[in-house]
C-alpha cells in the first residue's frame, strides 16, 4: 500500500500520484434540503490511482455525497472538479461520460439479459456506428459489435467471469451479481469508480475475493476507486486514504492507522462514554 503524502491544498494523496492531476477534487461541497444541511463543507482530493474510503454511521451523508458527485442531486454549494474540469451544470449522463461510474447498495442488473449484454448495454455511449448502420447491419455495425464483445470479455475476465458471458444475469449467485454490477460500471470507461457498499451481503471469502478484485481493477485499468463500506476490515485493508463523515460533515481524514486511533471517529461509531474521561 502506498504512503500518503501532503499536497499544497492540505489534503494527502498516495506518493505515486503526487505529481499527477487529481481525479477528483471537492471544494466546500454541500447540499441543503429545505432547512436541513445534509452535507456541508465536504473537501476531498483523490489521486488518479488511489483507493479511498468514505465511512461513517448510518445517516451520515455518505450516499448523498455519491449522489452529488454523480449529479443525482445538484449541489447547493461548492465545486466538484473531475480531472480538473468543473462539473457544474452537468447532468448524470454527462458526468458519467466525463469519467465517473458507480454501483448501488441495491443491485440494479437487467435480470433477463445475459451477463455479456448487461456489460455491453453500458458501452452504448461509446459505440460509433450510426442508426442506419445498426438497422441494416452494415459493416460498421459488425465492427463495433465485435469490439464490444471483446471488450466485455476482457472486463469480465478481471473477475474471472468470462465463462459466464451467456448466462442470464438473474440466474447468477448473489456474489457474482455484485461483481457483474462492478464490471458494468467499468464498461463506461471511468477514471473514478464509486462503489456503494460493494461487500453488502457477502460472506468472508467473497469479501476477501472482492478486495483482491478491487486492487486488480485499480492496477490493471489505472483508475481511482472511492468506496462506501461498513465492513471495517475491508476498508482498513484496502483503502489508502479514508474520509469519515458524521451528520454531513467530515470529522476526520487520514490513513487507516490515523482513523483507527482518532477519538472523534471512535465516538461517532461507539458513542460517548458515560462518566470518566470524555463524558
Amino acid at each position: 500500500m502506498a504512503k500518503l503524502v501532503p499536497v499544497p491544498s492540505g489534503s494527502m494523496v498516495p506518493d505515486r500520484d503526487i505529481n499527477k492531476k487529481p481525479v477528483l477534487e471537492c471544494v466546500d461541497l454541500g447540499i441543503s434540503f429545505g432547512g436541513l444541511r445534509a452535507v456541508e463543507d465536504f473537501n476531498i482530493i483523490i489521486g488518479p490511482t488511489e483507493i479511498s474510503g468514505l465511512i461513517g454511521p448510518n445517516g451520515a451523508g455518505k450516499t448523498t455525497v455519491f449522489n452529488l458527485l454523480t449529479k443525482v442531486y445538484q449541489p447547493t454549494q461548492g465545486t466538484i472538479l473531475l480531472n480538473g474540469k468543473d462539473t457544474h451544470g452537468m447532468n448524470t449522463m454527462q458526468v458519467n461520460r466525463a469519467g465517473i461510474a458507480r454501483t448501488f447498495q441495491n443491485i440494479r442488473l437487467f435480470d433477463n439479459l445475459s451477463v455479456e449484454d448487461n456489460v455491453k448495454v453500458a458501452m452504448d455511449a461509446h459505440m460509433k456506428y450510426h442508426m442506419w448502420s445498426g438497422i441494416f447491419r452494415l459493416p460498421g455495425y459488425w465492427r463495433e459489435e465485435k469490439a464490444a464483445h471483446e471488450r466485455a470479455l476482457d472486463l469480465l475476465s478481471l473477475f474471472s467471469m468470462e465463462k459466464l458471458a451467456n448466462i442470464q444475469a438473474g440466474a447468477l449467485p448473489y456474489g457474482a451479481q455484485r461483481r457483474l454490477e462492478i464490471v458494468r460500471a467499468l464498461a463506461t470507461n471511468p477514471s473514478l469508480l464509486l462503489l456503494d457498499e460493494p461487500a453488502a451481503g457477502m460472506n468472508p471469502s467473497e469479501t476477501a475475493e472482492l478486495m483482491e478484485n478491487i486492487r486488480k481493477v485499480r492496477d490493471t485499468l489505472q483508475i481511482a476507486v472511492l468506496l462506501i463500506e461498513h465492513d471495517m476490515s475491508l476498508v482498513m485493508n484496502i483503502c489508502e486514504g479514508i474520509c469519515v463523515l458524521n451528520f454531513g460533515k467530515i470529522i476526520a481524514k487520514g490513513t487507516p492507522e490515523d482513523i483507527q486511533s482518532n477519538p472523534a471517529v471512535i465516538e461517532a461509531y461507539l458513542g460517548r462514554k458515560e462518566g470518566g474521561e470524555g463524558a
